[in-house]
């Protein structure tokens, strides 16, 4: 099994003097600790949940470039970009870019978006939900005819491109993997049975709404002819690791459980944000007991 770190918080001890230095070093210590994969949130307010929206928020493809060129392995993604915030040229372009200059470590990371009060404050079009799952369709048809060469032009709905030339092309094969975030089970788990390479899933529903997701997504699978088995699925969760679980955190033996029953679901990637990610400690734990042990687990159906 895979683990992967999100970081959805950018408001660390040492304010924003030190926020480069900080997000830098966070990056080399998941990568020293074996994690597979970070990931940023693409959003350009701070969201309900995590913080204020007035706190630090950088914007996601930008910080991956940082972090690639502070990083030789680790894969890097947005969890996830709100196909509303560029227009799909340009989306495919940008992580294009980042996934030839990190030798080929991108995902894109893509979703139908949410956050009104960041389109209103910016200025950027918010149409109605039915509309983005149409753009968010678009763009996946769009990015995988970029990628594959095909420069004929596309006639879409609401995007239209005389000549999607993408070059230089990406460094991974077919293309980077697409992971479309989100468990709606008409439209979302539709998508991704037809068009992208991972999936992600709160792992806060339970373990029985996540299982039901993943077989509504099998049912999907079947129904567009692909192989279930092909699709990656993640999860996403959030806590802070100490070696004793003070105050209430978790310990690497609980988080080690809570891994282990999400690769007998089928999980193949376990991400997470760290809440006390600015601190030694949990990198320590993850590095010495966590991952080690969580890399021998076998994931269900593999």
């Amino acid at each position: 099994m895979r683990l992967g770190l999100q970081v959805p918080n950018f408001t660390w001890p040492g304010g924003q003097a030190n926020l480069g230095d900080t997000f830098g070093l966070i990056a080399e210590r998941a990568e020293r600790a074996g994690l597979y994969s970070m990931w940023v949130m693409d959003h350009f307010f701070q969201i309900r949940g995590v913080g204020p929206s007035e706190n630090e928020m950088l914007e996601g493809w930008s910080a991956l470039a940082f972090a690639a060129g502070r990083t030789n392995r680790i894969k890097l993604g947005t969890m996830v970009t709100g196909v509303t915030y560029r227009h799909p040229g340009i989306l495919v372009k940008t992580a294009t870019t980042l996934d030839v200059l990190s030798h080929g470590r991108a995902y894109l990371g893509i979703g139908a978006a949410w956050n009104e009060e960041e389109h209103r404050g910016l200025g950027v079009p918010f149409p109605p939900l039915a509309e983005r799952f149409e753009r968010l369709e678009e763009t996946l048809q769009i990015a995988l005819q970029m990628w594959s060469g095909d420069e004929k032009p596309y006639e879409g709905k609401h995007y239209q491109l005389a000549r999607p030339l993408n070059s230089p092309q990406t460094v991974q094969k077919p293309h980077p993997p697409i992971l479309i975030g989100g468990g709606g089970e008409r439209k979302t788990l539709r998508l991704v049975a037809q068009y992208a390479d991972a999936c992600n899933l709160f792992a806060r529903m339970g373990k029985d709404q996540v299982q039901h997701k993943l077989d509504t997504l099998r049912d999907h699978c079947q129904s567009v002819g692909r192989p279930y088995e092909q699709i990656e699925k993640t999860t996403l969760d959030s806590f802070s690791l100490t070696r004793d679980g003070r105050d209430g955190t978790t310990t690497p033996a609980q988080a080690i459980e809570q891994f282990a029953a999400l690769a007998a679901m089928g999980i193949d990637q376990a991400i997470f944000s760290l809440r006390n990610v600015h601190d030694l400690e949990p990198f320590d734990l993850l590095a010495t007991e966590i991952v080690p042990v969580v890399a021998k687990i076998p994931v269900a159906g593999r």
